[in-house]
């Protein structure tokens, strides 16, 4: 029974209070109590445990056990039936629910899963989705492999899933720095992979991608890469693809030398790390962004002060703009290289 006492008393008749409770068992050993003892406990006045005495309006008598028993009874039988017509409705409600969902999914069976974008959180989940994605490919895979020189790990790792595509006919196209290029492991697996596998490589590259048949991709979720995104969005993934035909028309292929400089005594690398410093980017971001040490990057601006003459990094900016080298690398004769049809890089 719901308690609705005073705000010293909020209880029901099930749950008197110890002074309720003394004061009402008295009423029915005696028959009737003194109205001045029912005064620190107005509630049973309220839920009508105790009543006055109509033939002495200063005396309180008390409901009967039996009649108490009833109405409690009652009480929860009401809050029973009233659970129970929620529970109904809430069920109705899901059963509802469930159907649109089901109407969803057979008139947009690409969103079966009920999103666009899934977050994957941890490697296990990485890895079975990309499984997954390798067992649906049919025609073309695109990645984008950033860092420097490729540990075997790193090569081995998604190796599986690269022998299962080229055992289907699916071709490959990767695009990874020039650093790449000096790691003998990288060479090993395209050696392995044949002509599954094309691989070029730029200065610089975006985040890791990979894209199954241009119609699911998936990309790093935070910077230790124990989380990922599954894109399945169409724009979404148009653009990635968009990202990456553009890269691959300014990457120079493995097997092609770099271009030159132009400029005697600087290297190819040496005019990406002057062209970064140039925008004024400090040794480490110029590492991170060309795939190599801070060590390796330190030592290339030393000899770049050296060539160019100058004696401290302000004279060196200034070296650097008056000799051509502060804007991108020349590609000269690389745009022009044609894109095979249904190529992809490797999957790792």
């Amino acid at each position: 029974m719901a308690g609705h006492g005073t705000g010293e008393h909020p209880h029901g008749a099930d749950r008197l209070c110890e002074v309720g409770d003394r004061v009402y068992s008295r009423a029915v050993r005696r028959g009737r109590v003194p109205r001045t003892d029912a005064g620190p406990v107005p509630c049973l006045l309220e839920l009508a445990l105790l009543h006055p005495d109509p033939d002495d309006m200063d005396w309180l008598v008390p409901t009967s056990p039996q009649e108490v028993m009833t109405r409690l009874l009652r009480g929860v039988y009401d809050e029973v039936r009233e659970s129970q017509l929620r529970v109904g409705s809430a069920v109705a409600a899901v059963e509802r629910y469930a159907g649109l969902g089901s109407q969803l999914q057979a008139s947009a069976p690409a969103a079966a899963e009920g999103t666009a974008i899934r977050v994957l959180d941890g490697l296990s989940r990485i890895q079975a989705a990309m499984d997954e994605a390798t067992e649906a490919c049919t025609t073309e895979v695109l990645t984008v492999q950033p860092g420097g020189i490729r540990r075997e790990a790193e090569l081995t790792e998604g190796l599986h899933r690269a022998l299962a595509l080229r055992g289907r006919g699916v071709r490959m196209r990767d695009l990874y720095t020039h650093v790449a290029r000096h790691g003998q492991g990288l060479l090993n697996y395209l050696e392995l992979m044949g002509d599954a596998v094309e691989a070029r490589t730029l200065d610089e590259v975006i985040d890791r991608l990979i894209l199954f048949d241009r119609t699911v991709a998936f990309i790093p979720a935070n910077t230790d890469r124990t989380m990922a995104l599954e894109l399945r969005h169409p724009a979404l993934v148009h653009y990635l693809v968009t990202v990456f035909e553009r890269l691959w028309r300014l990457a120079v292929p493995l097997t092609a030398a770099l271009p030159d400089t132009g400029i005697e005594g600087i290297s190819h690398r040496e005019q990406s790390i002057a062209a970064l410093l140039a925008e004024g980017h400090q040794d480490a971001v110029i590492a991170e962004r060309l795939g190599i040490s801070v060590r390796t990057c330190r030592a290339h601006i030393a000899r770049l002060s050296e060539t160019l003459g100058a004696a401290s990094r302000t004279q060196l900016g200034v070296r650097i703009a008056q000799v051509g080298l502060d804007g991108p690398p020349r590609t000269a004769g690389v745009a022009a290289v044609g894109i095979p049809d249904q190529q992809s890089p490797g999957v790792r």
